[in-house]
């Protein structure tokens, strides 16, 4: 039995322990034992309560190291309750028993419960050993506020003379290093006899733990140095030492010793390379890091699709979304989350829906992030109302699903129903967070509410008690920017505890170009060129204020300061996500459809000329004629993209389109003609605001 159990033939040993029965040979407390562990490795609950049945007729439930055999078993299988009940019902406890059941509740999360265990040894007159001074420790890690029992279990080890343990001094370097008390830890590590691996491993995680990635790099150097062989466990907490650090150059070293070493094919080090590279910003290394790994479990394929996600790879990220799928691999809440941002950021509101759909097959829509990323995905992908009918299917609202839609809402131009959301979330007893005041000013921001946003920044403080940040500061500039009240924005910058951000002075130029106010334009953008001198926007914004006062000499000077510092114009382009795939569009004819889509849109200028549109050339920022002027407006890529969607879908779909610039006046007007002329809704989400354009009219009411 022991043979099999050994070569892990678990369900043999089983059976071997049967036959004894039917051989009638008798059992003794060595056979229970061994079973028992052949059981925990098949993570069989029933088998074991039947030899525990078959133990207690017998009469070796008495036999404490038979018992303690079931406490393992029992807590190794995660059924705690059940080991403390045999625990409980013990005659006879020994220190083993006691350790035992003090670990098991350490790794099952009952840290509380593991100290009183260990202060009623203590009362019983036991005398704890290193296991059970480990054990303990690690709960007191767990339960920040006890430290102090952790300081107290440190005398008591030295007071048994315990603490000179290799095993004990590894545990207190870790429980030290990780409460963010370096300097005892380092004086343990320096105390300890020769050189203990685990030891500097131990004191390498407390370094990151404490944001200090540069001393846990110097001490994976010193371990180099002395000739000592570093194991996986060194070698990933180097790696996320860089990871910490964003240090490409030395991640990459250590990727390549880690191969010289053989550990590449461990999982927990490969995970650590995945995650430096991620870290990093080199999506490609992670994925080659990722193909390296045999079996990905869904923690690795996470941490592989939020890596695309946080680079800004989103297309790459549902790319390995649909491999894991191929794969048979479940997606879990952490995986769905990631996904859905991913969604969001492409607008891809059809794949978006598919991801919604497995998570609902898979019971994963109850999780409230993932529920309240499902709002804001619908709503950042255009779909207002079906984000308010998730958010109304929610059984549980936090403030953060109430953030979603507020700030949904105000994006979508319905700021007086973002309001409304605010009232019904004061109405709830749900306290408001500082994101709820950036979309409620957003909401003001976007439908001219000058004095109500003054009333909600200043309650903010006086009802909440939520200091102002800056982000709040540039809504209220964004609002009276929008009004016509430059001078009072202005005013605001001079007076707020903050220093100014370029977005704040960008809201204010926006805000100079649609009153006319080329004098304060100016002001305001040499003083974002100071920020960012090498910002292609405040040149073009300064450009655009001169050219709407026909000041033609400051714009060419303007654009000739571009040049000796290289800078280029960032240009405008849109794309429209069609039947799953991404159409990008510039001011050209590369798309393969081009000549469609130019007689398209040449048909639409036409049919909306014959409805009563006519090109504003005033929104055209160059000294042509008046002809070319027309010309040029016509082309822009949010129409293109407009055009390609309506050859594209039959009658009666939305129409989905994002622009990387703020959308003009020339082109809200037009595509507001366009959506009377055909039978689709077109919905453009531009780097503002979404417009939602349907038989003429266009959600933000003309006000953007």
């Amino acid at each position: 039995m022991t043979e099999y159990f050994r070569a892990g033939k678990y369900l043999m040993a089983i059976d071997c322990f049967l036959e004894m029965k039917r051989m009638n040979v008798d059992y003794d407390n060595v056979s229970f034992v061994v079973v028992l562990s052949a059981v925990m490795g098949m993570s069989d609950m029933i088998i074991g309560q039947q030899i525990q049945t078959t133990a207690a007729k017998l009469g070796f439930d008495s036999f404490t190291s038979v018992v303690n055999g079931f406490i393992n078993m029992y807590s190794k299988m995660g059924y705690l309750d059940c080991a403390l009940r045999v625990f409980n019902n013990m005659k006879e406890l020994d220190l083993i028993s006691w350790n035992s059941v003090i670990s098991s509740c350490v790794q099952s999360g009952f840290e509380a419960k593991s100290i009183s265990l260990f202060l009623k040894l203590l009362s019983k007159g036991l005398r704890p050993d290193q296991f059970t001074i480990v054990s303990i420790l690690k709960a007191c890690l767990a339960i920040s506020e006890e430290f102090h029992i952790g300081k107290q279990i440190h005398v008591h080890a030295l007071k048994m003379g315990s603490g000179e343990d290799d095993f004990v001094s590894t545990a207190l370097i870790d429980v030290y290093g990780k409460s963010g008390r370096m300097k005892e830890a380092e004086l343990l590590l320096s105390r300890s006899n020769g050189f203990d691996l685990v030891s500097w491993n131990a004191m390498m995680a407390g370094c990151v733990t404490n944001q200090d990635g540069h001393k846990a790099l110097n001490l994976f150097s010193t371990i180099q140095k002395s000739g000592e062989k570093s194991n996986q466990f060194t070698l990933t907490i180097a790696l996320n030492a860089c990871s910490c650090l964003v240090a490409f150059q030395q991640g990459k070293q250590i990727d390549g010793y880690i191969i010289r070493l053989g550990f590449e094919s461990d999982q927990c080090v490969s995970s650590g390379i995945l995650d430096m590279y991620v870290k990093c910003g080199d999506v490609s290394g992670a994925s080659l890091a990722f193909g390296s790994i045999r079996e990905p479990d869904i923690v690795t394929w996470t941490a592989m699709i939020s890596g695309c996600v946080e680079n800004g790879e989103e297309d790459r990220s549902l790319g390995f979304y649909h491999r894991m799928m191929c794969l048979g691999v479940s997606p879990d809440e952490y995986s769905f989350a990631t996904l859905i941002k991913a969604c969001s950021c492409l607008t891809a509101l059809e794949q978006g829906r598919q991801i919604h759909a497995n998570a609902i097959k898979l019971e994963c829509t109850s999780d409230q992030f993932v529920g309240t990323l499902l709002v804001d995905m619908y709503a950042k992908c255009g779909s207002i109302q079906e984000s308010y009918k998730l958010f109304k299917r929610m059984n549980v609202r936090n403030i953060a699903s109430w953030n979603a839609m507020v700030v949904g809402l105000a994006q979508h131009g319905n700021g007086e129903e973002a309001l409304k959301f605010f009232k019904q979330l004061r109405c709830q007893d749900i306290k408001p967070d500082s994101i709820t005041f950036i979309g409620v000013l957003s909401a003001c921001s976007h439908s001219g509410l000058v004095s109500e946003a003054y009333g909600y920044f200043n309650s903010m403080h006086s009802m909440y008690g939520i200091e102002p940040k800056i982000e709040h500061y540039s809504c209220l500039v964004d609002v009276l920017g929008r009004a016509g009240h430059v001078h009072q924005a202005k005013k605001l910058i001079e007076s707020m505890p903050f220093d100014p951000s370029a977005s704040m002075y960008r809201a204010l130029i926006g805000g100079c170009k649609l009153q006319g106010d080329a004098e304060t334009g100016e002001y305001v953008a040499t003083r974002l060129l100071v920020l960012e001198p090498f910002d292609s926007a405040a040149y073009v914004l300064l450009s655009n204020i001169y050219a709407s006062a026909n000041q033609w000499d400051k714009v060419n000077e303007t654009r000739k300061m571009m040049k000796p510092r290289s800078i280029k114009k960032n240009p405008g382009y849109s794309w429209i996500d069609v039947k799953s795939k991404v159409h990008l569009f510039v001011v050209d004819k590369s798309h393969p459809q081009a000549s469609a889509i130019y007689d398209k849109l040449e048909e639409l200028i036409q049919i909306i000329g014959e409805e009563g549109y006519t090109p504003d050339t005033d929104y055209v920022m160059h000294d042509v004629e008046e002809e070319e002027k027309e010309r040029s407006l016509y082309y822009h890529s949010e129409r293109l993209a407009i055009a390609c969607g309506i050859i594209s879908t039959p009658p009666l779909t939305t129409i989905r389109v994002i622009k990387n610039l703020r959308e003009c006046g020339d082109c809200h007007n037009a595509i507001k003609y366009i959506s009377k002329a055909v039978d689709h809704e077109i919905v453009l989400r531009d780097t503002n605001r979404y417009h939602c354009f349907r038989n003429g009219v266009c959600s933000c009411g003309d006000y953007w």
